[in-house]
């Protein structure tokens, strides 16, 4: 590969943008957080249930379909070389939507555990 101005370019190998520290797994995981965490909150707010009752009545199929369809939709433009930083702009950044999804997997995490150890949903 050639070197430009210090920048290697990226990989589009289906292997490489999954590696540890390539480009997907993190983003993915993150914007399923913030999808999963908004979604669980809302049901909870609606229906008063638990993460756990939750996936039980009909969510898992749901999860899977929304990881599916995230998942393509987030590698096909890096498996083209689009890079995510290439489509930052302004606000929306790529290190703002990283840290979002950051703190999405936290709060999802902390939600599930605060249910479990309480017993009962959080709202």
């Amino acid at each position: 590969m050639t070197w430009l101005i210090g920048v290697r370019p990226m990989s589009t190998k289906f292997t490489d943008l999954l590696a540890f520290s390539g480009p997907a797994p993190e983003r993915i995981n993150g914007r399923l957080a913030m999808i999963g965490f908004v979604a669980a909150m809302g049901v909870e707010l609606a229906r008063g249930t638990d993460v756990a009752a939750q996936l039980t009545n009909g969510g898992i199929p749901w999860f899977i379909g929304t990881s599916v369809v995230l998942s393509s939709a987030s590698l096909i433009p890096l498996s083209k070389g689009i890079t995510v930083e290439s489509k930052s702009d302004g606000v929306m950044t790529s290190k703002a939507e990283l840290w979002n999804g950051r703190f999405a997997m936290l709060g999802l995490v902390a939600l599930v555990f605060t249910e479990f150890v309480t017993g009962s949903a959080l709202v």
